[in-house]
């Protein structure tokens, strides 16, 4: 809501492409308010029909669609599976900047017991020891390697990223980037 309401205000164009594993909402870039209030409203209300997660459809779809070089900020966790091609063709054709949005409290496993964890998308539950130091240890492990690969492909395909944490403020982040860029 506060990109799109910061490119209303400076009187460009805003759209949206809502996504899961494939393209799930398409409302093309226009210009004014009503607009932006209409994509606001598309956001609160979307419910996907898919619970995958892929950022290759979406990011060809961009490139496909979008004729004119445009700047598209692409908000997500990117926990996904690998995006590297898609990601190189859609920056070459356009402006991308990446927002990772994530939670502290996902990249640190307390120690809590067993607990039971399911996996969102495909619905596999599995029970784990938190309270084993190595299992949290290598939880925190993965979290830092994938944090450290989507940084390192976003820098190799020249994509401008901020990370955003959930609990944080997301004001500053955004300020710092629009800094830096």
């Amino acid at each position: 809501a506060v990109l799109a309401y910061s490119v209303v205000a400076n009187n460009d164009k805003v759209g949206l492409i809502l996504f899961s594993d494939r393209v799930e909402k398409y409302i093309p870039p226009k210009k004014g308010r009503g607009h932006m209030l209409r994509i606001i409203r598309e956001m609160i209300d979307f419910s996907p029909v898919s619970k995958g997660t892929s950022m290759n459809d979406p990011l060809r779809f961009l490139s496909n669609v979008i004729r004119k070089r445009c700047t598209a900020f692409i908000l997500s966790d990117f926990m996904a599976p690998p995006f590297d091609e898609a990601l190189r063709i859609a920056s070459g054709k356009h402006d991308l900047v990446a927002l990772n949005i994530s939670d502290r409290r996902e990249k640190e496993m307390p120690d809590v017991g067993f607990v039971c964890i399911a996996d969102p998308e495909t619905g596999t539950e599995k029970w784990i020891d938190t309270s084993s130091a190595k299992i949290r240890n290598e939880y925190s492990s993965r979290w830092r390697d994938h944090d450290s690969r989507i940084s390192a492909s976003f820098r190799s395909c020249g994509v401008d990223m901020a990370m955003i944490n959930t609990g944080d403020d997301y004001i500053r982040p955004l300020i710092s980037l629009f800094k830096h860029r």
